[in-house]
């Protein structure tokens, strides 16, 4: 019997994997992964030492918690041939964007169900991931699940109804943020500085700038402003901005996407 099964093993399925195994007491043995791909799951099984198999029926036999971590649109020609597999003593954890449980429960309404929308920096374990719990979850296995997922970064508890608002700002938001990055690194070629130099400088920038943000515990706004001089470069370059709209674009850009996820999920 393992203790984590996961079906798909691209970049989310391995930051799970990796989260797993790196970081928590479940052991390399008692994790089984599965994929499509033979020779992306040869990779992840060798590389983490866990076991694999191309046969999802019997991952989910022999799994208590399963991860399904597929593309939507693959959802019902996964889970219906696996309907049989889930009893009421497993645990499924959908990573599937806009799916929600309701739908699942169509498919297999016997086993309880847990939606989560990771992004990508759970593969280095810096992700913000958003989860929601079916009413038939027990308390000490959405603990156990919660210490798990800890893993691969921070974990907030939300309604079901806010998780497209989560996937909109967090899990597209790691892409606002290298589009971002590689503005600012333009930014500074355009001034004379060689794209290495400026890449390496406005990672650096982002990562101090965050670290401040959540360690520090002052609003941004605070933060900004005691970086803001009178008349200074700063105030200059913050004008900029606004001139372009930024922060109205970001705001934009999450609405925008949270409204693709609802979408999605109708």
């Amino acid at each position: 019997m393992f203790k984590v099964g996961i079906i798909g093993a691209g970049n989310m399925g391995e930051a799970i994997l990796k989260g797993i195994v790196e970081k928590t007491d479940i052991k390399p043995e008692e994790v089984i992964i599965s994929d499509i791909n033979s020779e992306r799951l040869n990779v992840l099984v060798e590389k983490y030492g866990v076991a694999g198999t191309e046969d999802n029926r019997r991952l989910v036999n022999l799994s208590k918690i399963i991860f399904l971590v597929v593309k939507p649109k693959d959802l019902e020609n996964t889970l219906k041939p696996l309907k049989e597999y889930f009893k009421e003593d497993k645990i499924l954890v959908s990573v599937l964007a806009g799916v929600k449980i309701k739908r699942i429960k169509q498919i297999i309404d016997k086993t309880p169900v847990v939606r989560i929308m990771p992004n990508t920096p759970a593969l280095i374990g810096e992700g913000a991931i958003g989860i929601t719990f079916d009413k038939l979850i027990r308390n000490e296995d959405k603990n156990y699940l919660l210490n798990i997922l800890s893993s691969v970064g921070l974990v907030l508890e939300f309604e079901e109804s806010l998780m497209d608002a989560v996937t909109g700002l967090s899990g597209s938001g790691p892409a606002y943020v290298f589009n971002f990055i590689d503005s600012l690194a333009q930014g500074g070629v355009k001034v004379g500085l060689s794209y290495n130099d400026a890449l390496n400088l406005a990672v650096q920038t982002v990562i101090g700038a965050a670290k401040m943000v959540k360690e520090l515990g002052e609003h941004p706004s605070v933060l900004r402003d005691k970086v803001t001089s009178p008349a200074g470069t700063t105030i200059y370059g913050l004008h900029a901005l606004e001139k372009g709209s930024f922060k109205n674009t970001v705001i934009n850009a999450v609405e925008e996407a949270t409204k693709r996820s609802k979408e999605l999920s109708d």
